[in-house]
């Protein structure tokens, strides 16, 4: 792997290990409903284990996407970059806001073109 898709792929990981932050531990905090924009502290209680049960997967993520660099696999790394792509993808499409395919897809793709150019 060349080095800015090494750079690319752990600034995929930090965003999911931000993910995983935010929604395991942070999401009935001001910042998780402010980010994720919840309508009430209450609806965050109530969903605090499906939100934590995604930031797990957003660290499988992260943690997958890590693994890639530490095995030097870019088999593993390019698998674990369309899943966030997919899951990006599907998240935007999903809750109707633009800015997750950015935020989260986005970076995905420049990974896998840095490593296919």
């Amino acid at each position: 792997m060349n080095v800015s898709t090494v750079l690319i792929i752990i600034i995929v990981a930090l965003e999911h290990i931000y993910f995983l932050i935010l929604e395991m531990f942070l999401w009935t905090t001001p910042k998780g409903i402010t980010t994720f924009k919840l309508k009430s502290k209450s609806f965050a209680e109530d969903t605090k284990v499906l939100a934590a049960n995604q930031g797990l997967y957003n660290g499988f993520l992260a943690f997958g996407l890590l693994f890639s660099i530490i095995k030097d696999n870019m088999n593993f790394a390019l698998f674990f970059l369309c899943c966030v792509t997919i899951a990006g993808v599907y998240g935007a499409f999903s809750t109707k806001q633009l800015k997750l395919f950015y935020v989260q897809s986005v970076p995905a793709i420049l990974g896998i073109l840095s490593f296919l150019l």
